[in-house]
């Protein structure tokens, strides 16, 4: 919590009284107190009111938003405006809408603008600047929002394509080079001079097409380091900048926002890259509620982000009822924004304070619904917010530092757009596949970007005593030589199918496959398939199946099936001081909780609890600022619940039990308990 200098912890919502039916921003200041609230977040998405016309500046309703926050005692964090253009900005260049390589975007919707553009970036800047300007010195504000879930949006115009063209000059030197990594003699796309490489929509490389998306994340991480870079300009040394950074979005059938949630890794901007920018991570978060509530996503999410930074971060965006498959049964709310905290977070924000009565938004329900008054959803996040306050930052918020790494890689998931492992099985269902597990499991874990796993292996050769990766298909030499490296000082590293396959440019090794792994694995392969009628263990496998070929390692399942049974599924190898285990195919969740569970046991991590805790009953664990030892139990469930309690001796904060080693702790339905440990006591 280094760069949060405030002592409470925020809680709040996004506030347009812009957006309002008429004037009540006193009132709604007032309810928000009553809930508990101390946090506001303002100015972000209104471009056109706070400049209607180039050059007109229009402050007034922040300027109301301000005093009355300030005369409450209230903190506001500024949102830059940026990522919704107002018309004027369009029709004063329409080239600012961004360009896919195909068709340029019409004026209407948000996020549809060209970010390297210059006129864009010049009237941003004007905006920005002014905004700070007026608000930075004022004392309630906080924090600085740069931009809103920033992504690439496609933008392939020709200048992004000529700065691809330099980019790929400065890094492959010549024509021959380039032709050379990337294959490109295959169907006569090979150049002779760089004047001659041809638009990138027609591109059927995959590998070119890959290092393309690459470096259009990378124009979105510029972006966001160039924002904050104005942002620094003006603010105080006490104000934080931050940003939401978001996930891929799970969908289910139409393309519209209300059918799907958080999922997994974003593939249009590297967070860890992009993270450079901010001082102290944010993040949206939204996932399903009512029977479908699992916290997975809360956690998959609070996982991802705090590792960032190594820090605590701030939930910028979470859900109060939104759609009416989230519409919270009565206590959700309450363990929403307890398992946030748990996962990390030192400030909990919904999307948004009240229901839009107007526009593409009107059925995203806010805290409040569309009669701007008391309602359940209000009253239990303020039963929340008068309780957090009650303990304070200092008790709940926890520092969590986890043994167990998931890795991720957006060089990876590019690459399954290209080379898909299955018609139904993408690239994020095989991260939360091995993630849902270890959560269910109560394994807790970091979610760790390649390249910020590789920097902990040049201060460290075991940052973590175990090591998952899932489809990590992209790898360098440099990355595979430090794996081997950690596993035979005694880490352990659980891989998945696809691991360990092709370079970072996504040429497929030449040797056996898993490149450069063979030796820590114990086995190779050059043959995978449809698993058809096989099966593991008696249990049907899904999507796909490399036909491992064990030499010293253990095999842990076969195949069942007339042809592939002399094949392993599963093996188990000892290298050096530690072990690495390697699952061919997509294997049912138990299935794969037994390989967790024997894969923890060899890694030695403590704190994990067996078969005694398990979902629906999540325990994280961290330490606060007290140097205390807190334990989130969190009850995902509408059956009552009880587990064993696993440490000497524990006080529930909320209720005040003691609870000692082998007594049942009962949970109610979406139940919360903070237990903290007696110092000394520790288990």
């Amino acid at each position: 919590m280094r760069e949060l200098q405030v002592k409470d912890i925020l809680f709040g919502a996004a506030y347009y009284p812009e957006y309002m039916p008429y004037d009540r921003l006193q009132e709604d200041i007032a309810m928000m107190q009553k809930a508990g609230m101390n946090t506001i977040r303002i100015a972000e998405s209104t471009w056109s009111t706070l400049e209607p016309a180039e050059g007109v500046y229009d402050f007034s309703y922040i300027d109301k938003a301000l005093a009355a926050a300030e005369e409450a005692g209230m903190y506001v964090i500024i949102g830059t405006p940026t990522y919704a253009i107002p018309s004027w900005l369009e029709k004063k260049c329409p080239e600012v809408m961004v360009f896919d390589g195909y068709s340029r975007k019409k004026y209407g919707k948000r996020q549809i603008m060209d970010i390297v553009h210059p006129v864009f970036r010049k009237c941003a800047e004007n905006v920005i600047c002014k905004l700070l300007e007026h608000t930075a010195n004022v004392s309630c504000v906080i924090g600085f929002q740069i931009d809103n879930e920033t992504k690439h949006y496609g933008t392939a115009s020709p200048q992004v394509q000529r700065m691809f063209v330099e980019y790929l000059k400065t890094k492959f030197h010549t024509t021959e080079q380039l032709n050379e990594v990337f294959g490109l003699r295959y169907w006569s796309n090979s150049i002779s001079d760089w004047s001659d490489f041809p638009d990138m929509a027609g591109c059927i490389h995959g590998g070119l097409a890959c290092e393309f998306a690459k470096f259009q994340r990378s124009l979105a991480a510029e972006y966001l380091v160039w924002q904050s870079e104005l942002v620094k300009k003006y603010k105080r040394q006490d104000q934080f900048i931050t940003h939401n950074f978001d996930f891929e979005w799970k969908k289910f059938g139409a393309d519209i926002a209300q059918d799907g949630y958080s999922y997994g890794v974003q593939p249009d901007i590297n967070h860890y890259e992009a993270s450079k920018a901010v001082t102290i991570a944010g993040t949206d978060i939204y996932h399903p509620t009512q029977d479908g509530l699992t916290g997975a996503e809360i956690g998959f999410g609070g996982d991802s982000i705090r590792t960032l930074k190594d820090d605590a971060y701030i939930v910028l965006e979470c859900q109060a009822q939104a759609f009416k498959y989230w519409t919270p049964y009565p206590g959700q709310l309450r363990l929403h924004g307890y398992s946030h905290l748990a996962s990390g977070a030192a400030g909990v924000l919904y999307w948004n304070w009240h229901s839009i009565h107007d526009g593409y938004e009107t059925y995203w329900k806010g805290v409040l619904s569309h009669d701007l008054s008391t309602n359940p959803v209000y009253e239990e996040a303020g039963e929340f917010g008068r309780e957090i306050a009650r303990f304070g930052r200092e008790t709940l918020c926890i520092s969590r530092k986890n043994q167990v790494a998931v890795v991720i890689d957006n060089q990876s998931l590019s690459s399954f757009n290209w080379f898909p492992i299955d018609k139904d099985l993408s690239y994020n269902d095989v991260v939360r596949w091995m993630y849902d597990c270890l959560y269910e499991m109560n394994i807790s874990c970091d979610i760790i970007d390649i390249h910020q796993l590789e920097e902990k292996f040049d201060q460290e050769q075991k940052p973590y005593q175990m090591i998952v990766t899932p489809a990590l298909y992209s790898v360098s030499d440099a990355f595979v030589q430090k794996m081997k490296g950690f596993v035979q000082a005694g880490g352990v590293v659980v891989s998945s199918f696809k691991s360990f396959v092709a370079d970072r440019q996504l040429s497929v090794y030449s040797d056996v496959q898993p490149h450069g792994m063979t030796d820590c694995f114990g086995m190779s392969y050059n043959q995978f398939t449809e698993p058809g009628r096989a099966t593991v263990a008696g249990e049907n496998i899904l999507y796909f199946a490399e036909l491992l070929k064990p030499d010293t390692a253990q095999v842990i399942e076969s195949y069942e099936h007339k042809y592939w049974g002399k094949y392993a599924a599963i093996t188990k190898n000892a290298f050096g001081q530690g072990y690495g285990y390697y699952i061919g195919c997509y294997v049912t969740k138990e299935r794969l909780k037994k390989i967790f569970k024997d894969a923890v046991v060899c890694a030695q991590v403590q704190n994990y609890f067996d078969d005694e805790i398990k979902w629906p009953v999540i325990i994280r664990s961290g330490i606060n600022e007290k140097k205390e030892t807190i334990h989130y139990a969190l009850h995902y469930s509408e059956e009552a619940e009880s587990f064993i309690c696993p440490f000497e001796k524990v006080e529930d904060l909320l209720s005040g039990n003691i609870f000692m080693k082998g007594q049942s702790i009962p949970m109610k339905d979406w139940g919360v308990r903070i237990l903290k440990e007696y110092e000394g006591e520790q288990s």
